[in-house]
């Protein structure tokens, strides 16, 4: 949803951001009166249209159920505001998701028999996850922590690696493509080994039929 507001309009974003919304009341005898359409400035108009279609864009999106708990809400920041609370909890409930997805990425480890890519797969989840809760992890960061999640049986792969680039400026995605790479010809030896076994089994079979 952020990107698709960001793409569309950043002035938008920046409505749900920083709550520039202005309200139709002016004080008139010490009491507070909804503002005629005709005594609003031009920029204030645009204010206030700029909310108006970040609203839309909001209330767009939603389903029955989300729109009818925030229908009433006119600032779109508020609306906003209030799916956060909702559905990613209070301040404390985030610090504790984000304590725990950390330990989740200093944890991290490549499972027995798990592929390259469903590994990945884990591993962009947490990062991503962390990214959306205001958590960016420095890339460098991400490259040795995939690197040294690699079971010993990789040690060959990640050694050559580590003589072979400089880690600081190594990109995830080379990274991972470099891993994908190696896995995929990994099996290649490991079956074509298979298939001489087999090679040589049928050998012996044949051998002890002539004898």
């Amino acid at each position: 949803m952020r990107l698709f507001i960001k793409s569309n309009d950043y002035l938008v974003w920046d409505v749900i951001e920083d709550d520039p919304y202005i309200p139709l009341k002016i004080e008139n005898e010490g009491n507070m009166i909804l503002k005629k359409k005709m005594e609003m400035g031009e920029e204030e108009r645009k204010k206030i249209q700029i909310n108006e279609k970040a609203l839309h864009m909001l209330f767009c999106s939603f389903g029955p159920d989300i729109y009818s708990k925030v229908s009433f809400i006119e600032s779109a920041k508020e609306v906003w505001d209030t799916l956060e609370t909702t559905y990613e909890g209070t301040n404390d409930v985030k610090e504790t998701k984000i304590g725990i997805l950390n330990l989740s990425f200093e944890n991290f480890k490549m499972e027995p028999d798990e592929t390259v890519s469903k590994m990945f797969d884990r591993f962009s989840t947490i990062f991503n996850v962390l990214k959306g809760f205001g958590e960016t992890i420095p890339e460098d960061k991400l490259v040795r922590k995939l690197l040294y999640s690699l079971p010993e049986s990789w040690d060959g792969k990640r050694t050559a690696i580590i003589e072979a680039k400089n880690l600081k400026t190594l990109k995830l995605d080379d990274l991972v493509g470099s891993l994908l790479t190696y896995e995929i010809m990994k099996q290649g030896r490991e079956e074509e080994k298979k298939k001489e076994e087999k090679r040589v089994e049928k050998l012996e079979v044949k051998k002890k039929k002539k004898m």
